[in-house]
């Protein structure tokens, strides 16, 4: 979404819904990938028979509104991880926490400021008085670092990550997840599910959580303001995302491979 679909304004652009019915009528499913959260990503797209949803980076799977799948962490490494985020910020780092469940987000810090960050990444969330309190099952732990997240909160994250994976969603965003819980094995379990093969399959990311669904497609697209990272191990180049990179690339992928738009053909 962010850096790759969105515009640089934040906004879905307009000219993908037209996309969309173009895709639809052709049989193509179109696949939102994102560290959202569902209730964020279903507001924003609608409701679009059969369209999977990867929500909170692949952690939750969501297809016409049936859970297909939730990786749901040890509470016990939940608390854990908590208490370490709450030292880090006693010991100065400016930072925020969401645990993320299948119903709704979860926060402890109500300022404003980290609340208005909040807000497009999980539209449903609730402030509480203490995180540990939460009776949900949580599938992600999300932190918000006001500083640079890769230097700062990550390095202690992935030193306390007792085998869960720690990865960078953004220059400020980070995800805490089982090590299962990927959106590339998201992917691939849709594909799976729909005998969709890897070869009918394009991709298209910009940050480090992207990165594995590259393994599940024979089309695999970095936006050119990509990580470095993920355009070294893209197949292809797409325009950044402030040209609107998917919808071109994507509108060239249709036109050159027919035109039976209308039959499905």
């Amino acid at each position: 979404m962010d850096g790759t679909l969105l515009d640089g304004r934040g906004a879905i652009p307009e000219t993908l819904w037209p996309l969309l019915e173009r895709m639809e009528r052709r049989g193509i499913l179109f696949a939102p990938a994102s560290g959202r959260q569902y209730a964020t990503l279903a507001q924003m797209f609608g409701a679009r028979p059969g369209m999977p949803f990867i929500a909170e980076n692949g952690t939750f799977v969501v297809r016409d509104g049936e859970a297909l799948s939730a990786s749901v962490i040890d509470p016990g490494y939940v608390a854990r991880t908590v208490a370490l985020l709450r030292g880090l910020a006693r010991a100065g780092r400016d930072i925020g926490t969401v645990l993320c469940g299948t119903r709704t987000a979860y926060i402890e810090r109500p300022d404003e400021p980290f609340r208005e960050i909040v807000a497009p990444y999980y539209r449903s969330n609730e402030v509480v008085d203490d995180l540990l309190g939460v009776d949900e099952d949580i599938i992600k732990i999300a932190v918000y670092d006001f500083d640079q997240a890769e230097a700062g909160t990550y390095p202690a994250l992935v030193a306390a990550a007792e085998g869960h994976r720690i990865v960078l969603s953004t220059a400020h965003w980070l995800d805490v997840s089982n090590a299962d819980a990927t959106k590339g094995r998201a992917l691939a379990a849709i594909q799976h599910e729909l005998g969709i093969g890897a070869c009918q399959t394009a991709v298209f990311g910009d940050y480090l959580n992207d990165l594995d669904m590259f393994d599940h497609a024979g089309l695999s697209f970095a936006m050119a303001n990509a990580h470095p990272d993920l355009i070294a191990r893209a197949r292809f180049l797409a325009p950044a995302n402030t040209e609107h990179g998917v919808i071109t690339t994507v509108t060239r992928l249709l036109d050159t491979n027919g035109t039976g738009d209308e039959d499905g053909s």
